[in-house]
Formats: C-alpha cells, structure tokens, sequence
C-alpha cells in the first residue's frame, strides 16, 4: 500500500524536524512548510493526505488556511490537526469550528502524535482508498489494485481506475470536468478539459453495459457516479 502523505505547516524549523522523523519512522511520507501561502500551493500540486498545521505563524495564521481550504471544494475534505501552544477550551473550540480534525496542545509526544494521526486517518479515509468498495456487483479493491464486475476482472487504465476510485468513493455528487481534473489528475497537470470526456469515454467502455449506466452525464454540469436512474 502506497505511504500516506502529510504535509506539515510550521515556521520553527526544529519542530517540522521532530515532526518528520517520527512520520518518517512510522512509514509516513513527509513534506514540509514553513508558511501558509507555500503550504496551499504544495496541497493543490501534492494533494496530502493529511496537514499537520501550526496556529500561530507569521502572516497567514494557520486557523486562516484552515478555513480557507475548508471553503474551497478541492480540498474541503482534506483532514487537518491543529498543533499549538493555546490550551484553553475557547481556543480548542475556534479550531474545530474552523474545520480542524483534531487539536493537539503543544508540547506533545511523538508517539501521541502518530496515535492521534492514526485516528483521525481512520476515521476519514472513506471505504475505496483503504477497503474494497461494492456497487450492484462492481468491486473496486485498491489493496490489489483491481476492478471487478460480477467475479470476473475489468482491464482498466490506470486513469481510468483513479477516475473510478474517485467517483466510487465520492457518489451522488456532479461534478465538473474541472474539478475532476484537480481532483484526479492534480491540479499541477495542466490538460484541456475534453480529456476528462475521453477518459469517461474509457471508463464506460470498459465497464461495459452492465455498469456504465453508473457514470451519469449531468448536463450543463459534468459527471456524476450514481445508482440511481
């Protein structure tokens, strides 16, 4: 299974590094910055799985960009820990109502702060990207990284497949063909539009009848994976 990804935001250098190793120790990949504007333009090209964000920084505060990134849809979802010196509950309460996963006063352990990664990765990591996922018999397993209909296997390419994983993980919602792009090519690729329609084209194709009808057109919007006619 590919490491999972966090990004942390601190403008005190020996901190990230502490951080880092024990992420690093814990078989986690690491990416580091020391302020907010650089911290959101590598989250829009990295796509993190997490962000270890610090509150108090100077210039943009960390519960700024948390708010930020809680109001744009490409990263409304990306789970965020707070990590500072305040300590009182009204604080504690700002930081949750700012869309933060959790809050860890510092100073903290390592192995607490690892736990408590853990736990929130667990709780918002939606059945697709860890655990198989089933619809009317279509089975995406990302631990094998195959697709099945009905037992038998479905030849898919590999854009196919993340295109696949992001609707099945992501159903009953349109989308447009922009917001596909950033969220399943990046939004560091920079490709026309159209190339979402010929990959969706793919995607039906190998999917065939008994499931493309899943891959819905929304006209006037883009796509939507849904079961329901």
């Amino acid at each position: 299974m590919t490491a999972k990804t966090v990004l942390i935001v601190d403008d005190e250098a020996p901190i990230r590094e502490m951080i880092a190793v024990a992420l690093e120790m814990a078989d986690y990949r690491v990416l580091e910055a020391d302020n907010a504007q650089d911290a959101h333009a590598m989250i829009v090209d990295n796509q993190p799985d997490l962000l270890l964000l610090d509150w108090m920084m100077p210039g943009t505060s960390g519960i700024e960009l948390a708010r930020r990134l809680k109001r744009e849809e490409t990263t409304s979802e990306l789970p965020i820990i707070l990590l500072t010196a305040k300590s009182e509950e009204d604080n504690k309460i700002q930081g949750l109502e700012a869309g933060a996963d959790d809050y860890i006063t510092k100073p903290f352990s390592p192995r607490e702060l690892v736990a408590r990664l853990k736990a929130v990765l667990r709780r918002t990591t939606p059945k697709g990207v860890e655990e198989a996922v089933e619809v009317e018999g279509l089975i995406l397993d990302p631990a094998s990284h195959r697709v099945s209909a009905h037992g038998s296997a479905v030849e898919i390419g590999p854009t196919e497949y993340r295109l696949l994983q992001f609707f099945m993980t992501h159903q009953e919602r349109a989308y447009t063909r922009s917001q596909l792009l950033d969220q399943v090519w990046g939004g560091n690729v920079y490709v026309e539009e159209r190339t979402v329609d010929v990959h969706i084209r793919r995607l039906r194709k190998a999917l065939g009848e008994p499931h493309q009808h899943l891959i819905q057109t929304v006209r006037g919007t883009g796509y939507r994976f849904s079961a329901k006619i």
